[in-house]
């Protein structure tokens, strides 16, 4: 498995901005006292026997940034379940590639996923499972999805020239980030993709 960690240049700003190559993966539109560092980024077939490496990069980069165990958990089922997902009804069997870019940033770390499948918004149309329904009223799929997007703190989606783009985000409590339960929700601070 190739990472690139994406040293920065000797001046402290990513080699692609010093190259006059525009803002890198990781750019946020918020100005913050301390700049992301990257903490790396992996190509991978868009095949299920691919997702232990990203499971494996994707804990890596948590544990760098220093999250719970709880908390590397669930960043870890949110990148399984999104991951799957992206395989098994994106590419649907197709060849393709599955892009993981992570940073970690003074309050925060996230983890973004890149692909070429058919635009899909993970929130058009989510509902909570309905745990109290027998199983067989049960509607079937989109526990995955609710999971991934609900295990994190944070969850963005968004289509970029054509790529799906989701970001999955944790909040590093003792660093200014909170502890509170995962959630979605939305703002204007996240890392854009090009």
């Amino acid at each position: 498995m190739a990472i690139d960690h994406g040293a920065p240049s000797a001046a402290g700003v990513p080699a692609q901005v010093a190259r006059g190559g525009g803002l890198p993966l990781g750019a946020v539109r918020r100005v913050t006292a301390e700049p992301a560092v990257s903490a790396g980024r992996i190509k991978v077939r868009a095949a299920l026997e691919e997702l232990d490496r990203i499971a494996a990069f994707v804990l890596d980069v948590g544990r760098r940034a220093g999250l719970s165990e709880s908390a590397l958990y669930r960043l870890r089922l949110a990148a399984d379940e999104l991951a799957t997902n992206i395989v098994m009804h994106g590419y649907r069997g197709r060849p393709g590639e599955i892009a993981v870019e992570a940073a970690i940033e003074p309050e925060r770390l996230w983890v973004r996923f890149q692909d070429d499948a058919p635009a899909f918004d993970p929130h058009q149309g989510m509902r909570p499972p309905e745990l109290d329904a027998p199983l067989s009223e049960r509607r079937i799929g989109g526990l995955g999805v609710y999971l991934a997007v609900t295990a994190v703190d944070e969850y963005r989606y968004e289509l970029v020239a054509g790529r799906n783009v989701s970001t999955l985000v944790m909040l590093l409590p003792g660093r200014g980030g909170s502890s509170r339960p995962p959630r979605s929700r939305g703002g204007d601070d996240e890392p854009t993709a090009e």
